[in-house]
């Protein structure tokens, strides 16, 4: 029996291993960024609310209703800006997985057609050697 099939597999499960965490890397640098993200909005989030609870102790009975009018467009554009950060971040991991799987299928046809090859090669060979004896 031939060392090199088993060796074969050995490589394919190694490369396998490869891919598993080359796939939760990517996967895992999307939620890096969009936890960034959510950091970063936070951060902006309670700056603003401790700006405007300043004014609004501050603001007259007249003052808050207008203060409290325009608030509802910047808090508009803010969530739309969010939203599109979110699916670009979604839509690059998104990406980058699906390449990822693209190419884990491939190689993985490339050495299932190489196993094959190589087992029949091997089966050929011993058959041959079985019928000359």
């Amino acid at each position: 029996m031939s060392t090199h099939i088993p060796q074969q597999l050995v490589d394919a499960q190694t490369a396998s291993t490869r891919q598993v965490f080359s796939f939760l890397s990517r996967a895992f640098e999307g939620f890096e960024k969009l936890a960034a993200l959510n950091l970063q909005d936070f951060k902006a989030t309670l700056a603003e609310n401790q700006a405007l609870a300043m004014k609004a102790l501050s603001a007259g009975p007249d003052e808050l209703v207008a203060l409290s009018a325009s608030l509802v467009k910047p808090t508009a554009e803010k969530f739309a800006a969010y939203s599109r950060h979110v699916r670009e971040i979604l839509s690059d991991a998104q990406g980058g997985l699906s390449s990822t799987v693209r190419s884990q299928v491939q190689q993985h046809q490339r050495d299932a057609k190489g196993f094959v090859e190589n087992l029949t090669k091997h089966a050929a060979t011993g058959t041959y050697i079985a019928l000359t004896e």
